[in-house]
């Protein structure tokens, strides 16, 4: 039985409707008014092999801060409720990943227990990607994390083009969660000798 969610919210600052199927093929349509996290989030669903369509738009006239924590919300929420039980899953993944000169490593748990470690620094003079704060991104994972229950790392190693250092993130974090909720073929019950997650 595949793991599907479809999330809607709606505020007086965004709109946003998440559709994801975990056991996906990697297929995506991504609309969120801001096409470069339209770029990533499609890398995301691609590395992924998570089916992945997102439908956003938001106050972008007063800056970005909204949509993109909105999305981490939204994003979290599907994962969360695509999930289900957790049964028989793996629970942990992690991804090494290059994208030319850059490299990141993430981490994360399917805990239950929402914690972010987010250590990306990036090069001087590189804080903008087409008038997008590269910063918010932490406030995306931050939010992400929080509403899945996820206790994810984030590290980037090394690198020097801003576009391929969010690149590396969301490439890393689409493998890793792949490998996370995967079902193992022995497991039996949720990973976990407390018995839940």
């Amino acid at each position: 039985m595949a793991r599907k969610a479809i999330i809607q919210r709606k505020t007086k600052e965004t709109n946003i409707k998440v559709s994801l199927n975990l056991d996906g093929r990697g297929n995506y349509k991504i609309n969120t008014s801001m096409p470069f996290v339209d770029h990533m989030l499609s890398l995301m669903a691609k590395h992924g092999h998570m089916d992945l369509n997102v439908a956003a738009k938001g106050d972008t006239d007063i800056d970005y801060h909204h949509l993109m924590e909105d999305l981490g919300i939204v994003m979290g929420d599907a994962i969360k409720k695509a999930l289900g039980s957790k049964v028989r899953i793996r629970r942990y993944g992690e991804a090494l990943t290059p994208m030319d000169e850059s490299l990141a490593q993430i981490a994360l748990d399917l805990s239950g227990r929402p914690f972010l470690v987010y250590k990306v620094k990036l090069p001087k003079g590189h804080a903008l990607v087409r008038k997008l704060e590269l910063s918010l991104f932490e406030d995306f994972f931050r939010a992400l994390s929080n509403r899945a229950g996820m206790n994810l790392h984030i590290i980037f190693l090394y690198g020097r083009d801003p576009h391929h250092i969010i690149e590396a993130l969301f490439k890393g974090f689409g493998r890793a969660l792949r490998m996370a909720v995967e079902k193992h073929p022995r497991a039996k019950g949720v990973p976990s000798t407390k018995g839940k997650l």
